[in-house]
């Protein structure tokens, strides 16, 4: 090794290779007499190696602003992965909005089937600029395009049209939807639609306003109840108590001259995690940044892509949901008097979060369910279906960015979308296990099985949480933030408008500490010329040290130990947040001074039925009545096969696939939109009166030969026994069913003869006919598909 040998210095002037490898062997030598248990050479090849590594990491940092202000340069930014092309323009619409409608062209070698269900992405707006949804190949745009669907996304420009509101931007993406149908009129079922974040929350208001456009809605760690959360966990959500209320963002809008700069969302969003921020996510580049640096320039080609806001927009952001929590109590109206009701909502909604989420927990994701129904019951009274599926330790943007997250879990809602759109209306959970664990493995066709299984609000409430003494202090949160806002808009705003001008706010936007961050290490600056040059020498003569090296090790601790006192940092911050917003808003003098001491539920009531409402459930009731009695073979096996797996723990898509092919055998026009009415409408009837539902069954299939009655009975066995062996109850109601199908057997006709003896043997005959089918039902019993006998016809 050639101690003397410069780093830097150009490869042409170092010795050659073979002058170097003839004085190895000396130098090791010498290396070895003076220092023989190697501290020094270790110190120097980890000097080297360091010396290296931060002249790569900063020609990465360099690419980055060169990279940020290419693409703050661009009229359309975006980071998508794939090829795209304009079909709408929002600023053509009669409320203009700065979002588009895009079609997704596959890439090479993806067949897409027109028939399939088309698969719309949404992106939040946020902050940060559209593409997160298609940013790679393992994507949720990514995924659907493999599994041959349609797919359009829907993004937005930098800057928003003057006066565009929530509203415009709503209506903006029922057209968008529209358009998609209108494309696909060969296609019976309505698109699935995947909102992400942001995106998630606005688009449950557009299907509450506009519920016939959309088909199941997916919404990734979007919040949707604003004042749930779990004490000691996501404490974003005291950020506008700590602030007095929503003045600060009218005061940040007014100083950019009535636009709002994203990049303080995502100053916002870093300040969650400072370890991350200042240091976990730069050292992982430094310390690999010889494999590193592409993924590492991807991303923040996403993350620093900061977009602005109308200042308008994010005031009612702010003050109906951040702050006022109204969409899920069904406080918001729109301009023309439309209640933004999500019961309204009649597509089924898949919530997606993850309980390492510290922007959108469990408890935000999922609380809107508990504050706009009493019970389980109350949402299958709104025939409403809703999922939910909580990961154990992803964060906020690896629930719509992670490639493993898109592998397995949105694979799986892609796959079995279609059943859940036919899904009996109820609250679900969904697990997600790896095919091997389970048999029938040819009908499973990915390498993971989605299960579904009923859940009540005594499960759900352990995941939100909900404690009406927080209701009571985000209550006061709201009142206070009213009163400073209007004390702002008073006395400061007009002041600060008369003096803000297009130029300055422009200047402060450009000034921003993390727009100046990237900026500041760019070509731009002259400091960084000798980078690039210096960056391409080093690379053509590496020198990386190996993990073994015992200053790379102390590096490792060092920095292990920088992350836990920072982390440490963050623990105290936030835990002295907590308590001293409980402490000031929790106190009754405050409450009182602000009109809601004890009575918060006036702030947050849960929303009742209209009277309209009401009415439709008893004519509806009434129209299920008269038709117990009524259908054929079809209602009799659908009504039989939701009786039995109401007893069963969980169901998943291998049931839905057996059920969906013998019905295709059967009905092979039938379309899925046929097939949902006659699951939900049985589902219903059987909710309504099951007794009576149940007694109707031999009446339905009256008129069914032994053959087609046994065709039936082995079709429900098969559908059945493809998620394994029914549990001892849905068995017992497998029984019962083959009972009452038994019943609608067509009598025993007897050729008797004409003999004194007739009339008895034939009794013995009649007798012996019910026995015939205990077979059959005993093995029902364990579910596994067999061919029943039927009773004994004539010799």
């Amino acid at each position: 090794m050639n101690f003397f040998a410069n780093p830097l210095m150009p490869t042409q002037a170092r010795p050659s290779a073979s002058h170097e490898k003839a004085t190895a062997s000396a130098s090791d030598a010498m290396a070895s007499l003076f220092d023989p248990f190697g501290f020094g050479r270790a110190a120097f090849d980890y000097w080297r190696d360091s010396v290296e590594r931060s002249v790569l990491y900063m020609d990465v940092m360099r690419e980055r602003g060169n990279q940020y202000l290419a693409h703050m340069e661009q009229t359309k930014p975006n980071v998508l992965g794939f090829e795209t092309e304009v079909l709408m323009d929002g600023r053509t619409l009669p409320q203009p909005t700065n979002y588009e409608l895009l079609r997704v062209l596959p890439p090479a070698g993806v067949e897409i089937d027109p028939l399939k269900r088309p698969f719309v992405v949404v992106d939040p707006r946020a902050g940060h600029g559209p593409g997160i949804g298609g940013f790679k190949p393992d994507s949720e745009l990514g995924v659907a395009l493999k599994a041959g669907h349609p797919c359009y996304f829907i993004g937005f420009l930098p800057f928003p049209e003057p006066g565009q509101t929530v509203e415009d931007v709503v209506e903006s993406e029922v057209a968008f939807l529209r358009h998609v149908i209108e494309r696909h009129p060969e296609t019976t079922e309505k698109p699935m639609v995947v909102g992400n974040c942001q995106a998630g929350w606005q688009l449950m208001m557009a299907a509450a306003l506009e519920p016939d456009v959309f088909g199941p809605i997916l919404i990734a760690g979007a919040p949707l109840s604003y004042w749930a959360g779990e004490h000691g966990k996501a404490p974003m959500r005291y950020t506008g108590g700590m602030t007095g209320g929503s003045w600060v963002t009218a005061f940040t809008s007014d100083l950019g001259n009535g636009l709002f700069d994203g990049a303080w969302l995502v100053q916002n969003f870093e300040r969650l995690n400072p370890a991350n921020t200042h240091w976990k996510k730069q050292y992982h580049l430094f310390a690999n940044v010889d494999t590193e640096s592409n993924r590492y320039l991807e991303f923040e080609r996403w993350w620093g892509g900061h977009v602005v806001l109308g200042g308008e927009e994010i005031q009612y952001i702010v003050d109906n949901l951040f702050v006022g929590n109204r969409l899920s109590t069904a406080q918001l109206v729109t301009r023309d008097g439309r209640r933004i009701d999500l019961r309204n909502v009649r597509s089924p909604v898949v919530v997606f979060c993850s309980r390492g989420d510290d922007i959108t927990p469990p408890p935000q994701a999922l609380g809107w369910i508990r504050d706009l129904y009493e019970d389980e019951n109350d949402i299958i009274a709104n025939e409403q279906t809703i999922v939910y599926c909580q990961h154990d330790t992803t964060g906020h943007l690896g629930i719509f960015v992670s490639s493993s997250v898109s592998r397995k879990e949105h694979t799986e809602f892609t796959a079995n979308m279609d059943y859940i759109d036919v899904m009996p209306p109820g609250l679900y959970e969904t697990t997600i296990t790896h095919a091997d664990d389970h048999d029938e493995g040819e009908l499973i066709e990915r390498d993971y099985l989605l299960e579904f299984a009923p859940r009540d609000f005594d499960e759900l409430d352990r995941e939100v949480m909900h404690k009406p003494e927080d209701d009571r202090r985000f209550a006061t949160v709201a009142r206070i933030s009213e009163i400073n806002l209007g004390l702002y808009r008073l006395y400061m705003q007009p002041w600060l408008k008369a003096v803000m001008t297009p130029e300055a706010a422009r200047w402060i936007r450009r000034m921003h500490p993390i727009r100046l961050g990237y900026k500041l290490l760019s070509d731009r600056n002259p400091l960084t010329v000798p980078l690039p040059v210096m960056a391409e020498q080093i690379r053509q003569s590496r020198h990386p040290v190996g993990e073994d090296n015992l200053f790379k090790a102390v590096e490792t601790m060092v920095s292990d130990q920088i992350v836990t006192g920072l982390n440490a940092f963050r623990d105290a911050r936030d835990s002295a947040t907590e308590r001293l917003f409980m402490d000031i808003y929790g106190q009754p003098l405050l409450q009182a001074a602000v009109g809601l001491y004890g009575d918060a539920h006036v702030h947050r009531r849960r929303p009742g039925a209209e009277p309209e409402h009401r009415r439709f459930i008893e004519q509806r009731q009434d129209e299920l009545r008269a038709k117990i009695a009524k259908g054929g073979s079809h209602e009799a096996v659908m009504r039989a096969l939701i009786y039995i797996l109401g007893g069963a723990p969980a169901t998943d898509e291998r049931n839905f696939k057996r059920l969906r092919a013998s019905r295709a055998a059967l009905e092979p026009n039938a379309k899925l939109c046929d097939f949902k009415r006659l699951v939900r409408e049985q589902f219903f009837i059987l909710k309504l009166d099951r007794e009576q539902a149940l007694k109707a069954l031999p009446a339905l299939l009256k008129g069914q030969s032994n053959d087609e009655i046994d065709a039936h009975m082995s079709h429900l066995e098969d559908v059945l026994s493809a998620s394994g062996e029914l549990s001892e109850h849905a068995a017992s109601r497998l029984t019962q069913v083959s009972e009452l199908f038994d019943q609608a057997r067509p009598p025993v006709q007897k050729q008797v003869a004409s003999t004194p003896q007739a009339p008895q043997q034939a009794a013995k005959e009649v007798a012996k006919a019910p026995a015939a089918a205990k077979p059959a039902t005993a093995s029902a019993k364990k579910a596994t598909p067999t061919k029943r006998k039927t009773p004994p016809k004539d010799e």
